[in-house]
Parts: structure tokens; C-alpha cells; sequence
């Protein structure tokens, strides 16, 4: 019970601050500018193309999609880390976690409810920006991915590995060396991704198979980027999977044995939260 209740008082402390205030405005901006933006190009699309070549329109209208999500996903990560990366460690700092920590309330049930209340929030933005941005494509030329729901199942679960990252960073690091580590690994993920991507199409076989693993090797570090590039191959069109090409995957995407080495790497990383929140001294 007190887990909901450090749930709920995260929840509330976010919507205080303007946080949820301020993602639901940059969201709802975002989502206007998407659809006056994916309503004129399919406007000028159909002109040339001609609404007969139901194919070409549908890989049109599939890249749009994915240039859409690729946003979401990115801003879903980048606010699922400003608001939770001086959880712990600001209120730790600041002394105000003391008032908690003097209660009657497990440590675990602290660190839980903090990450059970930012999951809720960031469950309701995933679901304003990328629903929004389905549904605009949907609306507007009836267009729907092959796999939506299971893209969207992986870009949340991006996202609750970064917060669970963010978490166990808080519990030794100060706000700015926490807030530099995630998103450092964020980065250096970001650009093992696109160097195995690249990579893959380098007629040199030894430099293509160097670049792969080099994604392989950041993914395992970080597997925030394969999450997002098995979910663009969930969205993609059948052509471009079997071309293997596209701006937003490639022809190499991760395994489901990856997206379970995810889903592991955030339950240890929240355990590792609470040992090390356990032995922290307050």
C-alpha cells in the first residue's frame, strides 16, 4: 500500500512542478505540427503519385509513420530522463528524503513507488504521442502499420529501462553525474546503432561483421537503441523488410532474445536501485 501511495505522491509532485503540464503541451504541439505536416505531403503525394498506385502510397504513407515515431520514441526517452534523473539524488541532496525515509516505510517501497509513479507517466505521454501520431495516419488515409501495438509494447519498455537506469544512478550520484551518465550510454547506444546499421552494408565483409558487433557490444550495455530498432522493424512495410533498407532500420534487427535481455536488464537494474538504496546512507 505504500508503494501506490509513493506512487501517487510522484505523480502528483510531477504535475506540481508542470512537468505533466509541460509534456502534454510539447506533446499536443507536436502532434498538430505532425498532422498539418503528413496532411500536405500525402496532399502533394497523391497528386503525383495518383491514388491508383496503392502500393507506392502505402510506402509513403509507412514512411511517414516511422519518421513519427522515431520522434516519439526520442522524446519519450529524453522525458522519461529529465523528470526522473534527480528523483533519489535530489532529494537526497536536498535532505527532503529523510522526511520519507522516518516514516514507517520500507526503502524498497521508496524506490518502488518512485518508479511505479514516473511509469504511469510516461505510460500516459507513450500513449498521447504515439496513439496520436497512429491515429493522425489512420484519420487522415487509413493507413496502419503491420504491428503497432507491439512497436509501442517496445518503445515503452525503452523507456522503462532508461528509468530504471536513471534510478539506479540516483541512489550514488549527485542530479548532474547521474543526468551525464544516462544520458551518455543513451548516446553511445545511439551511435552503435547506426554504425551496425551502416556497417551491415559495407561490401567489405570483415568491416561490415566489426560494425555489427560493435552495435552488439553498446546494445548489451545499453539496450535502448535495439529496443527502438526491433520496434521500426515491427512498423515497416513488407517491401522494405525484404529490401532491407530504410533510414529508421536495417536489414540486421535484434532477436527476441534481446528484447528478454532487455526486459532482465531492467529488473536487475531496479534491484541493484534497491540494494544500493538500502545501504545508502541518509
Amino acid at each position: 500500500m505504500s508503494t501506490f501511495t509513493i506512487a501517487r505522491l510522484t505523480f502528483l509532485e510531477a504535475a506540481r512542478r508542470k512537468i505533466l503540464l509541460a509534456a502534454l503541451l510539447l506533446g499536443l504541439l507536436f502532434l498538430i505540427i505532425y498532422g498539418l505536416g503528413f496532411h500536405f505531403l500525402i496532399v502533394e503525394t497523391e497528386k503525383s503519385v495518383g491514388n491508383n498506385n496503392l502500393l507506392q502510397l502505402n510506402e509513403i504513407r509507412n514512411f511517414l509513420l516511422m519518421a513519427g515515431m522515431f520522434v516519439v520514441n526520442f522524446l519519450t526517452s529524453i522525458m522519461i530522463v529529465l523528470t526522473s534523473v534527480d528523483t533519489l539524488s535530489g532529494e537526497i541532496s536536498s535532505g527532503t528524503i529523510q522526511t520519507l525515509a522516518s516514516k514507517p516505510i520500507r526503502r524498497w517501497e521508496i524506490v518502488m513507488g518512485k518508479w511505479l509513479g514516473f511509469a504511469g507517466m510516461l505510460t500516459l505521454y507513450l500513449l498521447l504521442m504515439g496513439g496520436g501520431v497512429m491515429v493522425i495516419v489512420f484519420l487522415r488515409t487509413g493507413y496502419t502499420a503491420p504491428h503497432p501495438l507491439r512497436a509501442l509494447e517496445l518503445i515503452w519498455l525503452n523507456a522503462l529501462v532508461l528509468l530504471s537506469f536513471s534510478i539506479l544512478g540516483g541512489t550514488t550520484l549527485s542530479t548532474l553525474a547521474n543526468g551525464v551518465l544516462v544520458f551518455g550510454l543513451y548516446g553511445i547506444a545511439f551511435l552503435g546503432g547506426w554504425i551496425e546499421q551502416i556497417g551491415s552494408f559495407l561490401p567489405n565483409q570483415a568491416a561490415s561483421h566489426t560494425a555489427v558487433n560493435i552495435g552488439i557490444i553498446t546494445s548489451l550495455i545499453m539496450p535502448s537503441e535495439a529496443l527502438w530498432k526491433r520496434a521500426a522493424h515491427e512498423l515497416q512495410s513488407p517491401l522494405v523488410a525484404a529490401l532491407g533498407f530504410s533510414p529508421f532500420s536495417s536489414a540486421y534487427y535484434p532477436s527476441l532474445l534481446m528484447v528478454v535481455y532487455a526486459a532482465l536488464y531492467t529488473v536487475i537494474t531496479l534491484t541493484l536501485a534497491v540494494l544500493l538504496f538500502n545501504q545508502r546512507d541518509l
